[in-house]
Formats: C-alpha cells, sequence, structure tokens
C-alpha cells in the first residue's frame, strides 16, 4: 500500500507517492503561495489528489516547518507562512478521502533517514539539518522523539554561546547562528574582511558583488584555504552541540543533512575532533558515529508519507 508526502517549503511544495520500500514511485512539484494559507491548502489538496489518481493509497503525510502538536494535526506555528493554532489536518480531512497526519519537516527527514538512509542500522540517531537555518530530529529506541507538547527536537535553537548572537527565535547564542548555511556565509566574509587566507574569498566578493553560498561551496571543493577555515570552524559549533547532545541523548549515531552536508568528510572531521574536544567523560563514553544523510532533498516527503503510513496503520 503507497502513502503520499507532502513537503511544503518556502519557496516549492514537493508531493510524492511513496512505497512501503521508501521508493518514490511519482512526484509533483509547484510553488508554494506562501502568503496565502488558502492557496497552499488547494496547492497541498490538488497535489494529494493527482498523486492518488488510480493508486491504494493508506494515507498522507504533511511536512512543514513550525511547531506541529502531539496529535499530528495543529499547526501552533510557522515561521514562513501564516499559520497560528491552524487546524491543518481536519482541514485537509474534510476535502480529502484519506488520513492525514501533519509532521514537522525536520522530524520527518529525519524519520526518513532512520528508516531508509543513513540511520537505518541503528536505534537511536539524531539528525542535524544543516540549510539555511539548523533543524534537528531525535529516534529513541525507534521511536521518532516529539516531545510533550509536540514541539520539540528544535535542535538549532539549542543555546551554546551564552549573550551569543541574536537568533530569529528571540533567544541568542543558538547552535542555527554558529552551525547553518547563513553562519558559513558569515564566516567566510569574516575570513575575506582578514585577507590572507581569505583573499580568494574576498576577490569573489569584490567580482560578484556579494558572497553567495553556491561561491563559497565551490572554494570549498577547490581547497580554498579560506572557504576550508570557514568549514572548520562551523563544524568547531556543531561538534560542541553534538558533545552536550550526547550528554543527554546518547545517540548510536550523528547524521547530518542539508546543502552544507555535500561537504563530506571536509566536515564532519572538525565535527569529530570538536566532538572528542567536548565530550564529558571521553575515553568512558562509547562513541557514536559521524554519517552524512542519504536522501538529501527526497528525506521531507518520503518520511512524511512513512510516517503518515505507520499511523493509518495503527
Amino acid at each position: 500500500m503507497h502513502a503520499i508526502g507532502i513537503d511544503i517549503g518556502g519557496t516549492k511544495i514537493a508531493g510524492a507517492l511513496v512505497d512501503e520500500f521508501g521508493v518514490i514511485v511519482k512526484s509533483e512539484r509547484v510553488p508554494t503561495p506562501a502568503g496565502d494559507p488558502a492557496q497552499i491548502e488547494d496547492a497541498v489538496v490538488q497535489m494529494v489528489q493527482s498523486l492518488s489518481a488510480g493508486e491504494q493509497v493508506a494515507a498522507a503525510g504533511i511536512a512543514a516547518a513550525g511547531f506541529i502538536d502531539a496529535a499530528q494535526s495543529t499547526v501552533y506555528y510557522a515561521p514562513n507562512i501564516n499559520w497560528r493554532n491552524e487546524p491543518f489536518r481536519a482541514k485537509l480531512e474534510a476535502r480529502l478521502d484519506l488520513s492525514v497526519v501533519i509532521e514537522n519537516d525536520a522530524n520527518a527527514a529525519g524519520w526518513a533517514e532512520f528508516r531508509y538512509g543513513a540511520g537505518r542500522l541503528y536505534s537511536d540517531m539524531v539528525t542535524l539539518t544543516i540549510g539555511t537555518g539548523v533543524g534537528g530530529a531525535i529516534v529513541s529506541a525507534d521511536k521518532l522523539f516529539r516531545g510533550g507538547f509536540g514541539a520539540g527536537a528544535e535542535l538549532g535553537h539549542m543555546r551554546i554561546v551564552p549573550e551569543g548572537l541574536p537568533c530569529g527565535c528571540g533567544a541568542r547564542g543558538c547552535i542555527e547562528q554558529y552551525g547553518s548555511g547563513r553562519a558559513l556565509l558569515r564566516m567566510a566574509n569574516e575570513y575575506a574582511d582578514a585577507g590572507g587566507i581569505g583573499q580568494t574569498l574576498a576577490d569573489v566578493r569584490a567580482a560578484r558583488g556579494e558572497l553567495r553560498g553556491e561561491d563559497v561551496a565551490a572554494l570549498i571543493a577547490d581547497g580554498d584555504g579560506g572557504a576550508l577555515a570557514a568549514l572548520r570552524q562551523l563544524g568547531h559549533w556543531l561538534g560542541q552541540a553534538c558533545a552536550s547532545l550526547s550528554a543527554v541523548l546518547d545517540p548510536q549515531v550523528f547524521v547530518f543533512g542539508g546543502g552544507v552536508s555535500s561537504a563530506g568528510e571536509l566536515l564532519l572531521d572538525p565535527i569529530r575532533s570538536a566532538y572528542f574536544d567536548h565530550l564529558p567523560a571521553r575515553g568512558y563514553h562509547p562513541e557514536p558515529e559521524f554519517l552524512v544523510a542519504e536522501l538529501v532533498n527526497d528525506a521531507g516527503v518520503v518520511g512524511a508519507a512513512d510516517l503518515a503510513r505507520l499511523s493509518a496503520a495503527q
């Protein structure tokens, strides 16, 4: 029995019909009408209907950024869409002949990695998605952790620097300000300002008018000293965060997704180094694995579909 996964992003809505092995049978994408919740609802309904036409479908899972209640029904708050206490599941089920679950997008992506990707051989996993911000997902004893109110695992907003950089969440010093793609760009600009190993970064910035994420990624791939130094700085902060997470969660594996994870071992090496430098009781604490996510851009839809299928089966 297939299930449908829908991933609502800030710029696009991606959908897929997914089989029980996590394989995408067919998929669709449309732009996100982010300013109009009613149009988003219409777009999701139309996509589910299109993907389910002529198919046996067990359920539909919808992944979106924001706080989702423990019943996987109501969106408490979404940063990119004007949803506040939005009863999104009830609205969709009133228009679709399917059971629906709503899930945080990072949770959905992390669940996909746990079921079908880099975390499939483990029972306890932490996923950090390193994109514009930092998303997180926790699997403990083969179960997705959501917290008492459903809004847990917001790992990007774990504070690591007291009175550090201001974050969009209203706090200061969150890991999102030190371990995200946006943070990497800020660090690269700081190296460009300093000259020396940052001179190539400065030259690219001067030629383009600004540094872009793809510029930094290209220079990392080329082995540029300044870009690699910025990446190591990013990895240092992520490794510190992982050491703190290990003290609480004791995962067997950390999985890193998002655009920055394409750097592979160039990112994982400084993460491991900082992790072991800051791990409590090092030498006595079992050492987890550090891996790059495997499902990349498909993780959100695959995870949402699988969570919906499991919910329907229960």
